[in-house]
């Protein structure tokens, strides 16, 4: 892939992008994904603290402060979902989820696969930009969906 993205004008603005798990506010992925996302709302706090523990995360900071997330399910050889993805309200129209979109896909762990898959309502436009189309083959894929409740 091309970057069309430099990094340095993020970096020279305090922003980073890291995998470290430690750094991660569980508190605030937490509640944007329960009450703000479309696709999580109603997520047990611990099946995300799961789900994020047996992930490949990536976290965007302005220096020290959260700013965004996304999640990779991966095995690192053949297969990887990306989920969770979101820049929260504040630190919109930077371009900080291309940035990160740029980021994961040039990951040196994820080179190579096989196979790459999202769900997304509404973020055609960005993840077209990363490669991402509609299932070639969307009669050779089946599912079984359990959405969350969302206690009242």
């Amino acid at each position: 892939m091309t970057t069309f993205i430099d990094d340095t004008p993020f970096i020279e603005k305090g922003f980073i992008i890291s995998t470290d798990k430690n750094l991660l506010p569980i508190d605030v992925i937490f509640n944007y994904l329960n009450d703000d996302s479309y696709w999580a709302q109603g997520i047990p706090r611990q099946k995300l603290e799961n789900a994020i523990e047996n992930s490949m995360c990536f976290g965007v900071y302005n220096h020290t402060t959260f700013a965004g997330f996304a999640r990779i399910i991966t095995d690192k050889a053949t297969f990887a979902y990306l989920c969770d993805v979101f820049i929260l309200p504040e630190f919109r129209k930077k371009d900080l989820s291309k940035w990160l979109m740029q980021t994961i896909v040039k990951h040196p762990d994820l080179q190579g696969l096989r196979r790459w898959s999202l769900a997304t309502a509404d973020a055609h436009g960005l993840y077209g930009q990363f490669g991402f189309s509609q299932l070639s083959k969307p009669q050779n894929w089946m599912e079984i969906f359990t959405p969350y409740i969302k206690p009242q």
